[in-house]
C-alpha cells in the first residue's frame, strides 16, 4: 500500500502531538516544587530520612578532617591576616556606630533642653564609651587621665 504525502504528514503531526503531550506530562511529574506543594508530609519524611542516612555515613566528619589536613600549613598565615582585617573592620564599625549614637543622644538632649555633650571631634582617640558615657558622669578611669589643668590626654 502506497501512502500519500498527505498521509505521511498526518502521521508525523500525530506523532508530534503525542510526543508533546508526553513531554508535558513528564514535566508535570518532575516539577519538584509542585510535588512538594501537593505532598508536603511525604517530602518532609523523605528529607528527614535522607538527612539521617547522610549523618550515619560520617561523611561530614571525613570532610572536616580533610579540610583541616588541607589547610594545616596555611592556618597561621591566613588566620593572622583575617584577624587583622576583622579587627580593623570592627574598629571602624564601632566608631561609626558610636558617632551615630552620639548624634542621636545630642539630638535628644537638645530636644529636651539638656546641655549637649562633647562633640565627636573633641573625643580622645581610642576612647570607647564607658558606663559614664551618656549623662551619668565620668568614671574613675576617666578622672585619672585628666591632667591638673583640666585637659584630657
Amino acid at each position: 500500500m502506497a501512502e500519500t504525502t498527505a498521509d505521511v504528514r498526518r502521521d508525523i503531526e500525530q506523532t508530534r502531538e503525542r510526543m508533546s503531550t508526553t513531554l508535558t506530562e513528564l514535566e508535570q511529574r518532575l516539577n519538584v516544587m509542585q510535588v512538594v506543594r501537593d505532598h508536603p508530609w511525604p517530602v518532609l519524611a523523605l528529607a528527614f530520612g535522607a538527612g539521617l542516612a547522610l549523618s550515619a555515613t560520617g561523611s561530614d566528619a571525613k570532610a572536616a578532617a580533610a579540610t583541616v589536613a588541607a589547610t594545616k600549613g596555611s592556618r597561621t598565615k591566613i588566620g593572622a591576616a583575617l584577624d587583622d582585617i576583622v579587627a580593623n573592620m570592627m574598629t571602624g564599625v564601632h566608631g561609626a556606630l558610636q558617632d551615630r549614637i552620639d548624634g542621636w543622644v545630642d539630638e535628644l538632649k537638645s530636644a529636651i533642653g539638656a546641655p549637649r555633650g562633647t562633640s565627636t571631634a573633641s573625643r580622645r582617640p581610642g576612647m570607647v564609651a564607658t558606663s559614664g558615657g551618656y549623662g551619668v558622669g565620668p568614671t574613675s578611669s576617666d578622672l585619672t587621665s585628666v591632667q591638673p589643668g583640666g585637659r584630657a590626654d
